[in-house]
C-alpha cells in the first residue's frame, strides 16, 4: 500500500523559508508525476509545483522564482523548498502522486506565514 507522509510545515515570518518533505512508502507502478498542492481556508485546492517522471518541473505563477520542487530517489522523498514566503502562502500543503495504479495524497502539513 502506497503512503505519503508530509513533514516540515510550521510557522514562518514573511520573507522566511521552510522546506517541506514528503516520504513515499510502498510499491509504485508506472510513476507519472509527483506534485505539491495547497489549500487555504475558504479556497479550492490548487497545484503549486509539479515534477514529472522525466524530471520536468512546473510551478504556479504565484510561486515561480520562490519555490523549488525536487526529489531524492534514494530516500523516496519529495521536497518543496519555499523561500521569500508571503502571508498569502499560508495554507495546508499536500503531497500528491499519480501512477498507473491510481493517485495518492498525503495527509497535509500546515504552513503559516505571519509576523
Amino acid at each position: 500500500q502506497v503512503q505519503l507522509v508530509e513533514s516540515g510545515g510550521g510557522l514562518a515570518q514573511p520573507g522566511g523559508s521552510l522546506r517541506l518533505s514528503c516520504e513515499v512508502s510502498g510499491s509504485i507502478f508506472g510513476f507519472r508525476t509527483m506534485d505539491w498542492f495547497r489549500q487555504a481556508p475558504g479556497k479550492q485546492r490548487e497545484v503549486v509545483a509539479e515534477l514529472s517522471r522525466w524530471g520536468n518541473t512546473n510551478y504556479a505563477d504565484s510561486v515561480k522564482g520562490r519555490f523549488t520542487i525536487s526529489r531524492d530517489y534514494a530516500k523516496s522523498t519529495l521536497y518543496l523548498e519555499m523561500n521569500s514566503l508571503k502571508p498569502e502562502d499560508t495554507a495546508v500543503y499536500y503531497c500528491y502522486l499519480a501512477s498507473a495504479d491510481g493517485v495518492y495524497w498525503g495527509q497535509g502539513t500546515q504552513v503559516t506565514v505571519s509576523s
